[in-house]
């Protein structure tokens, strides 16, 4: 770890490197290709600077990074940062196994991180709503930025507009709530925490951003190439599987009993093809640094 880590970001950090680092391997081929098109949307909205200089924002395990190195070209750079140090061991071994010469990677929490260099456009995809203090983070990127440069982000949208992973959360409550004593640690505020359009806007106003915009994206995703690949995939990932995930070896006995629930509450995302796709719902959030 390149710097120290917040104490409120502790617990995220302990998650993201640990236990959600095997299940985000495990399961990179739905994560990764489920949130292309939300990216992609974002990023036609304010692309970055050919030849600039990029700062990529909870960059997991680098393919956003990646695609953010062909937008700005071999004049440019992105360097992306991560608290999950194992996720950014992994980006940077990928990136040198494919030659990418303009990228490079940090294992450091945002939030606390001193940055040397100036950057000319910040992107974050998914990468910004489990910060426990989500405007010290964006306020300390502000800081890295040149004058006018552009922060873009990606978030989640209410969960009434992410149907799929609500249903699965509403699913699992119905047995079990979050327990109030566990072992394992949590993942932060969660993927809604900058959901409402006045929430997130107050965050970057806080921050000190101005110029602040919110673009709506609709664009479904496939989380199960069949049914059994998309109920193991929501008692992995997300609101419902953090539940499971904090109860652990307690609720052995209940755990067919839930999964059988999810499947029965999935079973109408599934198309003919078998795959089990549902509406999905972000905000591309985009501001530059107040002026001095």
């Amino acid at each position: 770890m390149s710097s120290e880590i917040a104490p409120e970001n502790q617990e995220a950090a302990e998650a993201w490197n640990g236990p959600l680092y095997e299940v985000w391997v495990n399961f990179r081929d739905i994560v990764a290709g489920a949130l292309v098109a939300h990216g992609e949307a974002a990023l036609a909205h304010y692309p970055p600077p050919e030849g600039g200089r990029v700062l990529d924002i909870g960059c997991g395990l680098g393919e956003t990074t990646m695609r953010i190195a062909e937008l700005v070209g071999p004049a440019g750079s992105v360097l992306g940062v991560d608290v999950a140090e194992r996720m950014v061991e992994l980006a940077r071994m990928e990136a040198q196994h494919e030659g990418v010469g303009n990228v490079s990677y940090l294992a450091a929490d945002v939030q606390t991180y001193p940055f040397e260099e100036r950057f000319d456009y910040a992107f974050a995809r998914c990468g910004t709503m489990f910060f426990a203090n989500p405007v010290a983070a964006l306020r300390n990127v502000r800081s890295a930025l040149e004058p006018g440069a552009r922060l873009n982000m990606v978030v989640w949208r209410r969960k009434l507009d992410n149907e799929w992973l609500h249903r699965a959360e509403v699913i699992v409550k119905g047995f079990i709530d979050k327990p109030e004593e566990y072992d394992e640690p949590t993942c932060g505020p969660g993927p809604f925490s900058m959901a409402d359009a006045d929430t997130v806007t107050d965050v970057m106003r806080y921050a000190g951003f101005e110029e602040i915009s919110l673009h709506r994206c609709d664009e479904p995703i496939t989380f199960g190439r069949d049914l059994d690949q998309a109920v193991a995939y929501v008692m992995s990932i997300g609101p419902g599987a953090e539940v499971l995930r904090l109860w652990g070896d307690r609720i052995e006995e209940i755990r067919p009993v839930i999964e059988a629930a999810l499947r029965e509450g999935l079973a109408e995302f599934q198309g003919e093809d078998g795959s089990v796709r549902g509406a999905a719902s972000t905000w591309s959030v985009s501001g530059v640094p107040t002026a001095a």
